[in-house]
């Protein structure tokens, strides 16, 4: 499977973004896809991951729960996050990722394939 990630930019405090994850391979449908991103000189954090299939489960992290919004379209092999009332702490590359299998989606290290990443950049 390979990810394109895109739709990061620069935005004001306040506004928001839709990040895209395009998925190319064999059976997007199957994977858990995940959503997370780096700031300079920090580590990778988890922000949200939705489960396979359907999508009937979804999880956040604290620090975006109630401002962003994970999805996915099966149909168009793509997986979404929409990011509103975005913070200048939001600035950050964000990678999508997709994971096989059963395990804590919310683990950087249970995902087998990671898109290039998107800046997001938000400006106060």
């Amino acid at each position: 499977v390979q990810l394109q990630a895109s739709g990061g930019g620069l935005v004001q405090a306040g506004g928001s973004l839709r990040l895209s994850c395009a998925a190319s391979g064999r059976s997007f449908g199957s994977y858990a896809m995940g959503w997370f991103r780096q700031a300079p000189g920090k580590e990778r954090d988890f922000l949200s991951a939705i489960s396979p299939r359907s999508g009937v489960i979804t999880q956040y992290a604290e620090s975006v729960k109630g401002r962003f919004t994970i999805s996915r379209d099966n149909a168009k092999n793509t997986a979404y996050l929409q990011m509103n009332s975005l913070k200048p702490e939001d600035t950050a590359v964000y990678y999508c990722a997709a994971k096989d299998g059963f395990g804590d989606m919310r683990r950087a290290y249970e995902y087998d394939y990671w898109g290039q990443g998107t800046l997001v950049t938000v400006s106060s």
